[in-house]
């Protein structure tokens, strides 16, 4: 039952109607739920049947729109995978509800969300593209977290089949790099459980599968922790680079193509913070009936 972009606010409880805007990031899509004046969060029951592609509304994660938590923050936002289990970061997420937030009450300028794991300072540009600031790149295993004896550039971790190497780093939540010839043949659905999984990511992980084109551009597919194989995840793109700009292997400004569209991510490197910027876009206005 589709609802009048007039009636998207307000709050609900259970067995109430739950209005949502269901909106995308190239590809990697989202349901976004108001939530600001209400305590109580989701659960997951409910968050998975929203998920279902069949019987409810479909997404790879939903974004709950939530009261500011700190001074000077536009709002909050919460992040619910389609298992139901909360993630920690979604950068593709972010652009989405920049653009929610921008739809309710024109943004101008930088502003500051409150997410998961800390403030994310975000900026609607002029083309109505979104550049999210998305922090410091960490890669020090136990920030990942990865259970390793020590450091370094790249691991060797045993799996099913044989061992592979991959790279490590967070950008607020956990990821693994695998860097392969072509990403079209690669096989994603076969490693990427395997990895997701690995005892020696605690946490779990999601899993990118890097093909360096040139200088300054990869291609690249992800196996989204708690999620399976997305047309895109901005976070993981930003590991992607990470990882790679830190090796020599690409450069910023670093073009990255993911199956639902392109990404631009700019890194100065050592501690710095990272940008990623691109498109959000909404699909159409909704409600659920619990």
């Amino acid at each position: 039952m589709l609802a009048d972009r007039r009636t998207r606010r307000g709050p609900y409880n259970a067995g109430m109607v739950m209005r949502f805007s269901k909106m995308h990031g190239i590809g990697n899509d989202f349901v976004v739920v108001d939530r600001r004046g209400l305590s109580a969060r989701l659960e997951p029951d409910l968050v998975q049947a929203i998920a279902d592609r069949h019987t409810g509304v479909g997404f790879d994660q939903l974004l709950t729109v939530e009261d500011p938590r700190a001074p000077g923050s536009l709002a909050a936002y919460g992040i619910y995978n389609s298992d139901g289990s909360a993630a920690r970061q979604c950068g593709n997420g972010v652009r989405c509800l920049v653009a929610w937030l921008h739809r309710d009450a024109p943004i101008r300028g930088r502003v500051v969300l409150d997410g998961p794991v800390g403030p994310v300072a975000c900026e609607r540009l002029a083309d109505g593209r979104i550049r999210v600031d998305m922090g410091v790149p960490q890669f020090a295993p136990e920030t990942v977290p990865f259970v390793v004896a020590a450091a370094a550039d790249d691991y060797p971790l045993s799996i099913v089949g044989g061992p592979v190497r991959i790279g490590v780093a967070s950008m607020g939540n956990p990821h693994a790099v695998l860097e392969v010839d072509e990403v079209a043949t690669a096989p994603i659905a076969q490693l990427g459980p395997l990895i997701e999984r690995h005892r020696q990511f605690p946490d779990r992980a999601n899993v990118g599968f890097a093909e360096v084109v040139d200088r300054h551009s990869i291609r690249l597919r992800v196996f989204e922790r708690g999620v399976g194989e997305t047309l895109a995840c901005g976070s993981g793109a930003c590991a992607a680079a990470a990882i790679l700009i830190r090796r020599g292997r690409v450069a910023s400004p670093l073009t990255v193509t993911l199956p639902g569209g392109t990404l631009i991510i700019e890194w100065a490197g050592a501690d710095t913070p990272l940008s990623m910027t691109g498109p959000a876009a909404f699909v159409f206005e909704g409600t659920w009936n619990p």
